[in-house]
């Protein structure tokens, strides 16, 4: 087992991997930028190290500096959260050119499912139904022929995406050169590469994802799934396990396809393998996450299992202490993001002093934070504050307990989120399960209405 480890990270999910370690006796170093000198990751730590300027790129994502952290520190390992260098597979190269355990799985596999157009390619040669559409394709003219062939409505996705960008959603042809190029522009300036490649739009779907571990040895697990289909632009805002939408026998026939498609790809360490589902029941994958997930913990709520020591267990080694048969879903979980935003205002972020905070509390109750009384929320990232998970025995019972947490919870000083989810909640859609990923664009054009 490793004896110290680099979190290449901040925000809540620094401070989640270091209340891991902590319980494991791992001794952890963190990194942060001019602007988190006062943040919480850094104070939790054991050791602490300021790596750059306030923007991304200068700090966080400067992975010369981290490594040289982590090879001053002695650190044996880094974990990289999620988000920012999570995904890079020249940071992993790095990292193991260096010696450095990397808490996930090898370059070669981030490479390889990173890129969206060859992990469908991959996907269906494993037998795991693919989303109909065309492989990567560069040239405007030759690709309003593919879209042609397709059909309308379609999705233009880039091919190395992430977080709901270099997406567009084309509904007639004479749409389709302008969303081509935009979408093709965007993941040039996100991701370094314009490719994109095109899929079906289907609709209405659920977003259902399946999170799986797989140890060195060749063990796979999957935990069951999470529905995301609540979001807004491809940002999810609230996630639930299990889903109230699949049957048994659906279940049991996406964890068999996900467990599948990891043993193809040989895959290792904590991942998440995400479908559509139509209202048919037919689901399609839609990309592999090589990473852990912002909503990882409504699976720890449910299954009983810390994601975030198997990641460190499995990258040390360490194979899985359980079996797909030891899986049991004990009740209903459910996650709501709080972010710093402004939702009458079209979600105009915010930042600034937190004056006054209460987090609420009681059985099954957890937030996850890295926020306290009179923190300076930066204006620099990400905007999410914190998630607000909740267990109950069934999911009428979780529903109810989200919502009374979300009205205890008090966060003054800035503008934030918590009252559109508590609607959220209340929606007789998401109420009654049946709510697909158009709810928020049809709750959107109601009060239009």
């Amino acid at each position: 087992m490793f004896s110290k480890i680099l979190i290449a990270n901040r925000g809540e999910i620094a401070v989640r991997i270091i209340r891991a370690c902590r319980e494991m006796g791992i001794a952890t170093v963190a990194v942060y930028s001019e602007a988190d000198r006062d943040a919480l990751h850094v104070s939790l730590a054991d050791e602490s190290y300021c790596i750059g300027g306030a923007s991304v790129a200068d700090s966080y994502l400067n992975m010369t500096a981290i490594l040289t952290v982590a090879v001053v520190s002695g650190a044996q390992a880094i974990h990289p959260g999620y988000g920012l260098l999570s995904e890079n597979a020249k940071f992993v190269s790095l990292c193991e050119q260096c010696n450095i355990a990397f808490i996930g799985p090898s370059s070669e596999m981030i490479s390889r499912m990173g890129d969206k157009d060859q992990a469908r390619r991959t996907m269906r040669e494993a037998g795991v139904p693919v989303t109909p559409g065309c492989d990567v394709i560069t040239n405007a003219s030759a690709a309003l022929e593919e879209a042609d062939r397709i059909g309308y409505p379609l999705l233009i996705k880039a091919k190395a995406g992430g977080g709901g960008r270099g997406i567009r959603l084309v509904k007639s042809s004479g749409e389709f050169l302008n969303a081509f190029h935009s979408a093709s522009n965007e993941a040039q300036s996100a991701f370094g590469d314009g490719a994109v490649y095109m899929e079906k739009f289907l609709n209405p779907v659920k977003h259902i994802e399946m999170q799986i571990l797989c140890d060195k040895q060749g063990n796979v697990v999957c935990l069951g799934e999470r529905e995301c289909s609540v979001q807004r632009k491809n940002q999810k805002m609230i996630e639930e396990s299990p889903s109230p939408a699949i049957s048994e026998e659906t279940r049991e026939k996406m964890i068999q396809v996900a467990t599948r498609a990891a043993k193809a790809v040989h895959y290792e360490n904590a991942g998440t393998i995400e479908f559509l589902l139509d209202q048919e029941g037919n689901f399609y994958f839609m990309e592999m996450n090589t990473r852990l997930q912002v909503e990882h913990p409504v699976t720890e709520m449910v299954t009983g299992i810390d994601l975030v020591q198997w990641q460190i267990r499995i990258a040390a080694g360490i194979p899985l202490s359980f079996t797909q048969k030891d899986i049991q879903l004990r009740g209903h979980a459910i996650e709501c993001r709080i972010n710093a935003e402004k939702p009458s205002e079209n979600f105009r972020p915010s930042c600034g002093k937190i004056s006054f905070l209460h987090i609420p509390g009681g059985p099954d109750v957890r937030f996850e934070t890295a926020v306290y009384q009179d923190y300076f929320v930066p204006p620099f990232y990400d905007s999410m504050i914190g998630k607000l998970v909740v267990r109950g025995d069934n999911r009428e019972l979780a529903i109810r307990k989200m919502k009374a947490a979300l009205s205890e919870m008090l966060v003054e000083g800035i503008d934030h989120n918590a009252e559109l989810q508590a609607d959220i909640l209340m929606d007789p859609r998401f109420v009654d399960g049946s709510y697909t990923t158009s709810l928020m664009a049809q709750r959107e054009e109601e009060q239009k209405g």
